[in-house]
C-alpha cells in the first residue's frame, strides 16, 4: 500500500522540433535529413516546422499566402502544389538542387519505342 502520500501527475508537453531550430546549420541539416528520407510527406511537415521556427505570419507576408492556408498545406496531412513548396522554400531562403543517384526501383520497365519508319 501507498499510505497516504499525495498521488502525482508528471505534467508533459509534445515534442516541437521549431523550439531547437534556432540556427541556421541546423535547420539545413533537419531539411536535407528529411529529403534525404524520400518520404514528400515528411518534407511538407519538415519545411512547416522550419516555417514556424521562423514565424508563419512573416513567412504569409513573404509568400502572399493565408497564414491559416500555409498552416493546412504544411501539416503532415497537408497537400500543396508544387508551386507552393518552391514559393515557401524560396520565401524561408531556400532552393532545391537535384543530383543524380542512379535509377529508382520503383520505375517500371518500359517495351522499346515502336521503330518509327
Amino acid at each position: 500500500m501507498r499510505g497516504s502520500q499525495p498521488s502525482r501527475r508528471l505534467k508533459t508537453t509534445p515534442f516541437d522540433p521549431a523550439e531547437y531550430l534556432d540556427d541556421e546549420q541546423m535547420v539545413v541539416a533537419y531539411l536535407n535529413d528529411v529529403l534525404a528520407e524520400g518520404d514528400p510527406s515528411a518534407v511538407i511537415a519538415a519545411l512547416g516546422t522550419v516555417a514556424r521556427a521562423r514565424g508563419m505570419a512573416k513567412l504569409s507576408r513573404s509568400t502572399g499566402l493565408g497564414r491559416e492556408s500555409l498552416y493546412k498545406a504544411l501539416s503532415s496531412d497537408g497537400n500543396p502544389s508544387f508551386r507552393t513548396v518552391l514559393c515557401v522554400a524560396t520565401a524561408l531562403g531556400y532552393r532545391f538542387n537535384v543530383r543524380g543517384v542512379g535509377r529508382c526501383s520503383s520505375r517500371r520497365k518500359s517495351s522499346p519505342a515502336p521503330a518509327v519508319r
